[in-house]
């Protein structure tokens, strides 16, 4: 709901910050007093129209801010917009500010981001409907006809069936014209495939190979001069010389004296044993370097056939991929893509198969979700014309226009294809006939003012849990109604409060009674200069309003009537609930 609204060098408007509630608000005033201005700031954070214009003279530029506070349920219909354009903050309100510059440059902002005006208006739309101002009326967008209608009617589920065979469908023909491309094409792409799978497939390539390889060549480069350094070793471990003894030998000398030492202190036993086992580990150690010594042979033919399987592995890896698994990973899915290939002509048949049936289940499915939605849209003009009738327009007609559009790639239904989508195969679309004799007209084209407003909110009654949009402004709604019809319209736009809050401008006091709060709107003089300043009435205030607005000589007789008159609205307003309004009570009867 819209928590908060501000508005500086707007128009009249210096400086206003306004504190709307859940719930019904009234807002009555002096016609000119500025209440037009205030939902002409609603509309401009709604994206709507700008000029320069209505920068308040003196100043450079105007600003509109709203606080908005979201239900949990008002929050998902919106997540996605906000998540896609990095707005989602994960709080629970959403603010909107505009600034309009007098040089013509205009800032828009939400949740302290500056966004486009596009993206901007996308977010209003979500948040607000204006009636009387049809431009940021969702009921007057055609698109959102159907999602009403499949709300009202309770046809989500039975949509999204409809929606899985669409996009199944959808799949299939996407594969099929990917398997249908240009042979000659598909020709050059196979005898790419065989090459590479074939060059890969004949290379052998193993994991772990090139490791291998590489250290094997490593020593066969290197053999010379593994051979010298071993022999090395083990001369000076076993094989001693003319000038100097082994390291074996010295080590038996060694063991000598600590057995000499041994035997004149036993305390150096241990010493000795130390020596022991490290003179018979370094003996084990020199036959293995003689073993090792023997096997090292220099072999150029190894070694050539080595460097010509890294090249050759260096190579695959050039063209394939940056290591063997790579390579071979490659090689598999190429392999898959040259099987589908060589198999195209079945797969063709298969899928076309596939295609076939699906547009036969799903126009099936789509012509039994048609026909609920006829039933369903029967349902929904009788309610609302019973809601016209309620509020002075009995002769108005309304109707739910379902229509399918032949499309020879369409789903099939008896025998003819129609243009689909995900939401099945019909357009929907709601027209009103305001007078006896005049066709059913789409509702863009109906007149507007009271009429249009009164139309509204017949729709909004009827459809109050399938709407989503949390907060609903009602603009001279009060036109060409009498004092009677009044109390009717204030009841039933009360009534909208169970899943809404309600704003709305009037100068019928039958309205403004029944509104939980009443706000007063009137032009002050400040500095010799007009703003507009809103007043927040309290009951006793209220009573004086309302008597104000009754018109008529001043007295104790018109203080009576309004007093009346707002006790009647509360006891009405107690004793009928708010989640049954009148058209939807005889709707389940």
């Amino acid at each position: 709901m819209l928590s908060e609204l501000y508005i500086s060098n707007l128009a009249i408007i210096d400086s206003l910050q306004l504190t709307f509630a859940p719930g019904f608000n009234a807002l009555t005033g002096e016609t000119g007093a500025g209440k037009s201005i205030i939902i002409d700031a609603v509309s401009t954070l709604l994206g709507g129209r700008a000029d320069a214009d209505l920068v308040r003279t003196g100043a450079e530029a105007a600003r509109v801010e709203g606080v908005f506070v979201l239900a949990p349920e008002a929050r998902a219909g919106i997540a996605g917009l906000l998540q896609e354009h990095g707005l989602d903050e994960d709080t629970g309100s959403l603010i909107l500010t505009r600034e309009i510059k007098r040089n013509g440059r205009h800032l828009c902002r939400v949740n302290g981001r500056a966004v486009t005006l596009s993206v901007f208006t996308q977010v209003g739309e979500h948040l607000v409907d204006i009636h009387g101002q049809s431009e940021h009326l969702s009921l007057l967008r055609v698109k959102e006809h159907l999602e009403f209608l499949d709300r009202y009617g309770n046809l989500l589920e039975q949509r999204a069936s409809v929606a899985g065979l669409v996009r199944t469908l959808r799949q299939v023909r996407e594969e099929l014209a990917s398997l249908r491309r240009d042979e000659r094409e598909l020709a050059r792409r196979s005898d790419m495939l065989q090459y590479q799978v074939r060059e890969i497939e004949d290379a052998g390539l193993k994991s772990g190979e090139e490791e291998q390889l590489t250290t094997e060549r490593r020593l066969l480069v290197n053999a010379e001069r593994l051979s010298t350094l071993a022999n090395d070793v083990f001369q000076k471990l076993s094989g001693g010389g003319e000038e100097q003894g082994s390291v074996v030998d010295l080590l038996q000398g060694v063991l000598e004296d600590l057995g000499e030492l041994a035997r004149l202190d036993p305390q150096a036993a241990a010493h000795q044993k130390l020596v022991e086992e490290a003179s018979y580990q370094l003996d084990d150690l020199a036959h293995t370097l003689r073993d090792y010594r023997e096997t090292i042979e220099a072999n150029p033919q190894r070694l050539l056939a080595l460097d010509d399987r890294l090249d050759l592995i260096h190579n695959l890896k050039r063209k394939y991929g940056s290591t063997v698994a790579d390579v071979l990973r490659y090689g598999e899915e190429k392999a898959q893509e040259l099987y589908a290939i060589t198999h195209n002509e079945e797969r063709i048949a298969g899928l076309e198969k596939e295609e076939a049936r699906l547009l036969v289940e799903a126009g099936a499915s789509a012509a039994a979700l048609s026909a609920a939605r006829r039933a369903a849209g029967e349902g929904l003009a009788s309610a609302v014309e019973a809601e016209l009738h309620d509020l002075s327009m009995a002769k108005a007609r309304f109707a739910v226009d379902v229509s399918w559009k032949p499309d020879p790639s369409g789903l099939v239904v008896d025998g003819t294809t129609y243009a689909f989508d995900t939401s099945g195969i019909d357009h929907v679309e709601f027209l009103i006939s305001p007078n006896v004799g005049e066709p059913p007209k789409p509702l863009i084209k109906i007149a507007s003012g009271g009429e249009t407003s009164r139309l509204m909110l017949a729709l909004k009654t009827v459809l109050a849990n399938a709407d989503r949009v949390p907060t609903l402004i009602f603009d001279e709604i009060d036109q060409g109604i009498g004092g009677r019809a009044g109390g009717v319209v204030g009841l039933k736009l009360w009534g909208l409060t169970s899943a809404h809050q309600v704003l709305c401008v009037t100068h019928l006091p039958q309205l403004a009674c029944f509104g939980d709060v009443h706000l007063k709107v009137e032009k002050v003089e400040n500095e010799g200069r007009t703003v507009t300043r809103v007043t927040e009435l309290d009951e006793g205030a209220r009573v004086d309003e309302l008597s104000a607005m009754l018109g008529g000589p001043a007295g104790a007789a018109r203080l009576q009537s309004a007093r009346e008159m707002l006790d009647e609205s509360v006891s009405v307003k107690r004793a009928r609930p708010k989640a049954q309004p009148a058209a939807i009570q005889k709707r389940k009867r």
